[in-house]
């Protein structure tokens, strides 16, 4: 080997100990990125929905078929969102076009790229309109919960699944929906529900990908509308359930809606395909 040549070899091997350094500082931050937020495993199952969603429906054992899925364990909160919007301008307070957002759009915020006292990092986004929030979800991957999805996590309290039955799971509920949301929101965190996910109540409302699409009157339904569930009709008339107030409020809520919309209490968070599709028994 002539000596010549080991100057050379060795700038090589700089060189390729350099692009390796880098591959390995590319893949800690795709998978720290990744990992920045906890997403919980559901199982596929059969949910009693409080929709009567016909074609959603098993007509054998009455239960809504519910695709595995992983969900967010909190809600996204603001010092997420501030930096996803620092990444993505466009949703700056400032910047985000009208047909995306309403003017009430990230109002507890001090500045577009400040929070404030009224917003701390932790505590969850609210003022974000249904686009805000779809295209947060897909920057990390994910989409939006629909309905079903939402119903099914929130049925659950911290022993059970599906508490939806019990009272006391019902007046906790409409105590939390009696409670001004004027001021500063806690921060996001807490007990755990049956589930692993945390803030399903008590703390904000969320977004559903499907949010306009919950309830429907009888004439829409007798003129063959192709989406049995497409926006807000005469009342409850969907539900199966109509003495589980806590859960119409949200619904009435939610159709009420433009996808520009903002308000103080409304916030979302985001869930993931899961591959497991296996159909199981609705848990008690």
């Amino acid at each position: 080997m002539d000596a010549a040549d080991c100057p050379t070899r060795t700038g090589r091997r700089f060189q390729l100990s350099l692009l390796l350094a880098g591959l390995v500082l590319v893949q800690v931050w795709i998978t720290a990125s990744a990992a920045a937020a906890d997403y919980v495993p559901i199982a596929a199952s059969m949910f009693s929905s409080v929709m009567a969603n016909d074609a959603a429906i098993n007509t054998n054992v009455g239960l809504t078929q519910v695709a595995a899925f992983s969900i967010r364990q909190t809600p996204v909160t603001n010092g997420e969102y501030l930096a996803f919007a620092k990444r993505h301008r466009t949703w700056l307070r400032d910047k985000v076009p009208r047909v995306f957002a309403d003017r009430g759009y990230l109002a507890r915020w001090s500045t577009a790229t400040t929070l404030g006292e009224d917003a701390g990092p932790n505590q969850p986004v609210t003022n974000v309109s249904w686009f805000a929030a779809q295209a947060f979800c897909e920057s990390e991957n994910a989409r939006l919960p629909t309905w079903l999805e939402w119903e099914l996590v929130a049925a659950a309290d911290a022993q059970v699944k599906d508490a939806r039955a019990d009272p006391a799971w019902r007046a906790g509920i409409l105590k939390w929906y009696s409670q001004s949301s004027a001021g500063a929101l806690p921060n996001v965190g807490g007990p755990t529900n049956a589930y692993g996910v945390r803030n399903m109540h008590g703390l904000i409302w969320e977004w559903v990908d499907d949010f306009n699409a919950l309830l429907v009157s009888s004439d829409s339904r007798k003129q063959g509308d192709p989406d049995k569930l497409q926006f807000c009709g005469a009342g409850a008339i969907s539900l199966k359930d109509r003495d589980n107030y806590a859960v119409l409020m949200r619904i009435a809520l939610l159709s009420s809606l433009s996808a520009i919309d903002s308000t103080r209490n409304l916030g979302f968070r985001c869930v993931r395909p899961l591959a497991n599709t296996t159909f199981t028994e609705a848990s008690k």
